[in-house]
Formats: structure tokens, sequence, C-alpha cells
């Protein structure tokens, strides 16, 4: 069964910088399309980036674009997010999140429903 283990997140001043890694399990991390959420009181669960194993083409929200950077090391079998500039407004908890099925369908990565194996989560707290 594919676990997904989440670390590094903390609380950090805004303009500061946090790695999140995603620690993965399977004799098939690589072909796995995984992506990073987050979600914080009240609001849904939202999509941070992502990226597609076909391709490695990865895909960020607008909010995200030029401060985090989605990647991967198969041969770790980790998924990281590394985040600069960090803002108040990306205070959340982070989760990362697999879709390991090579017959998913459509690949439609903003779409929580889509993935079939998430990770506990980890918080990060940025403060002003």
């Amino acid at each position: 069964q594919v676990q997904l283990v989440e670390s590094g997140g903390g609380l950090v001043q805004a303009g500061g910088s946090l790695r999140l890694s995603c620690a993965g399990s399977g004799r098939t991390f690589g072909t796995y399309d995984m992506g990073w959420f987050r979600q914080s009181p009240g609001k849904e669960r939202a999509v941070v980036a992502a990226i597609n194993w076909i391709s490695g083409s990865s895909y960020y929200v607008e909010s995200v674009k030029g401060r985090f950077t989605i990647s991967r090391d198969n041969a770790k079998k980790t998924l990281y997010l590394q985040m600069n500039t960090l803002k108040p407004e990306d205070t959340a908890v982070y989760y990362c999140a697999a879709q390991t099925s090579t017959d998913s369908g459509t690949y439609d990565y903003k779409n929580p429903v889509w993935y079939n194996v998430w990770g506990q989560g980890t918080q990060v707290t940025v403060s002003s």
C-alpha cells in the first residue's frame, strides 16, 4: 500500500523560506502524478502545485507562481515544494497527494478527488 509522509513545515516570518518534503513508497513512485494542496480553516482544500509524471510539466496556482517550486527525486521517492518569499496568506496545512493508477483518465490535477493517496499534512505558519 502506497504511503506518503510530509515533513518540513513550521513557523517562519514573512519573506522567509521553507522546503516541504513528501516521502513516498511503492515500486513505481516515478509513475505517480503528484501534487501539493493546502487547506486553511474554513476553506476548501485547494491545489498549490502539481507535477505530471509523463511530461514532467509542473503547474502552479497563480498566487504562488514565481515563489514556489515543485520537484521530485524519483530515486529517493520524494516530492518537494520549495517555498520562497512566504506570505501570511500562505499559512495552511499542506498535503501531498498522489494518483498512483496508470489508468486514471483525464489528468485532473486541480481536483483533490482525482488523487487516491494522501499524506497526513504538515502545518505551515507564516507570521507577519
